[in-house]
């Protein structure tokens, strides 16, 4: 695992995303398509931002997933993942060659999980852009996660941490609106993923960056996970750093 810190949470993003073009690159020149797994959430932001500015990249020969979202949420809901995505990535890039959203509205969440598990196994995925939660969590898996499951797709329930982060970013107005229980890629899934890039902005994510990058591997503290994969990069800004003990470059 490599960790690099920048100075703020801009040039964080724009550190990751230009890592993640060049990775892109590379796979794009050995074969006709790339498969991506696209994480959300606010620090996501700047990442995105940078990665859609680019025009270099063919686009149409990319196949895009995206980790979680929430059960029962509309899609015109402001937190619908689904809506984040379409406004902040979708949109602002050429055709994808396909795009695979989860449907968080389907009636039955165990029959959404078998869709999408169907489709993720026919597609390797070259890089998967994703964060760290406040929890320690890896896309919606919270402690304790599920490290043993094999289902690529799985019905989680939130926990009280990463529901009141969800509030305390702004995008529910009440403990109470944010949902209970969310669809997630699992840990093993995102490990599967040939490149990680992690990006993890801002201080209040300080704690949960110490103990998964420096702490012992336990899913108590699920993205400590990303200590094992053979090709992850983690992007801080000096704030997201602060607990670390280690001196990074």
């Amino acid at each position: 695992m490599q960790i690099i810190i920048k100075n703020t949470a801009k040039k964080t993003g724009e550190t990751a995303a230009a890592e993640g073009i060049k990775i892109l690159k590379k796979v794009l020149a050995g074969k006709d398509y790339a498969t991506i797994i696209l994480a959300t959430g606010a620090s996501q932001f700047d990442m995105l931002a940078a990665l859609t500015a680019n025009r270099e990249l063919d686009w149409s020969r990319v196949i895009m997933f995206h980790l979680d979202e929430y059960i029962h949420l509309p899609e015109t809901h402001p937190a619908s993942f689904r809506k984040y995505l379409k406004e902040r990535f979708i949109s602002k890039v050429p055709s994808l060659k396909e795009v695979f959203l989860i449907n968080g509205d389907n009636k039955d969440p165990e029959k959404e999980c078998d869709r999408l598990n169907q489709i993720i196994s026919r597609h390797p995925v070259d890089v998967a852009f994703v964060g760290i939660g406040e929890n320690g969590h890896l896309a919606f898996n919270d402690p304790p996660a599920d490290f043993q499951t094999e289902l690529p797709y799985i019905v989680v329930d939130l926990d009280l941490n990463c529901r009141r982060q969800q509030m305390g970013e702004g995008w529910f107005p009440t403990i109470d609106d944010v949902p209970a229980r969310a669809i997630s890629m699992s840990i093993r899934q995102i490990m599967k993923s040939k490149q990680i890039i992690c990006t993890v902005p801002d201080k209040r994510k300080a704690k949960a960056v110490a103990d998964c990058l420096e702490g012992a591997v336990s899913n108590i503290h699920p993205a400590s996970i990303l200590q094992q994969h053979a090709a992850c990069s983690v992007y801080l800004d000096r704030d997201s750093a602060t607990l670390l003990k280690r001196a990074q470059a």
